[in-house]
């Protein structure tokens, strides 16, 4: 007898094998470790200002980076960082900044609660606080509020997308002052997630996928946004960066990095001179 197919024609099995990006990359918890180091170095020399409280819980703290060697007011990046919307912290991803603030770019890192502390509806709010909180304090830091571009990595990837069709007027945000993002590697429909191994961990329900699934969703900022994945991701990820571009109207574009897994491709957007690295600048209108 053969297995049941559970979803896209895959068995069990293999949606999860699609979703487990662990174990298509074993040697992931040295990259990540090697991403640690390099941002704990970076912030002995980059001085950012740190835990900034953007909400009334302990989770919910942002780190300023200011740009560097910058006078006028500069865009502002907004990092939501990855992790199955269960793990990691804004502490793992001090290295983001070393590919923007150095190009005159002011960068913000997020941090927010994670399931199962909250559930998925208040995770999006807290990072929706978070640019309400960008907005209204940046120009202390040199940022312009006017300038802010959403960007994010795996479900920091699904969250940029759901920023971009949140209602900005119920927190105080005009949504043009959203003028791009760049989700990476994000996840846009999830159904998939339901069904797959972490099921049980996320406990996402049916009206979870439909209260927060992008591809349902309607878009409410009209800025450009760019959808990014790894040649080397599975073929699930890959349909995901393209179901947006195809959905949604208004600026998208798609950009698939050949060579490049769920991890190392953070790697490329954080690095001067990469392809990712290189996009991201353009889009904010950096050298």
């Amino acid at each position: 007898m053969t297995d049941p197919i559970v979803y896209g024609g895959f068995t069990q099995a293999e949606l999860d094998a699609q979703y487990n990006n662990r174990a298509r990359v074993p040697e992931s918890v040295d990259i990540m470790a090697a991403y640690k180091a390099r941002g704990d170095a970076y912030i002995a020399e980059a001085t950012p200002i740190t835990d900034l409280t953007f909400g009334g819980t302990p989770a919910e703290v942002l780190d300023v980076y200011p740009a560097q060697n910058a006078s006028d007011p500069t865009p502002v990046m907004v990092y939501i960082h990855g992790g199955y919307w269960y793990s990691r912290h804004k502490d793992d991803f001090r290295f983001i900044p070393a590919g923007f603030a150095p190009a005159g770019a002011t960068v913000v890192v997020v941090n927010y609660a994670l399931i199962p502390d909250v559930d998925l509806g208040e995770l999006v709010r807290q990072c929706e606080a978070s640019v309400a909180w960008v907005y209204k304090n940046i120009a202390k830091y040199g940022g312009d509020p006017d300038r802010l571009y959403l960007t994010g990595h795996s479900a920091g990837g699904h969250v940029t997308a759901m920023l971009f069709t949140t209602d900005w007027d119920s927190f105080g945000v005009p949504a043009s002052s959203i003028k791009g993002g760049v989700a990476i590697s994000g996840l846009y429909d999830l159904e998939p997630i339901r069904l797959n191994y972490m099921g049980p961990e996320l406990n996402f329900t049916e009206q979870t996928v439909s209260d927060f699934s992008p591809i349902d969703l309607k878009r409410t900022v009209d800025a450009p946004i760019l959808f990014a994945v790894g040649g080397d991701e599975s073929s699930e990820f890959q349909r995901h960066n393209g179901m947006l571009p195809k959905a949604w109207p208004g600026e998208t574009d798609e950009l698939v990095v050949p060579g490049l897994n769920h991890f190392t491709i953070l790697e490329d957007f954080s690095t001067e001179g990469r392809t990712l690295n290189g996009a991201a600048r353009k889009l904010m209108g950096l050298s």
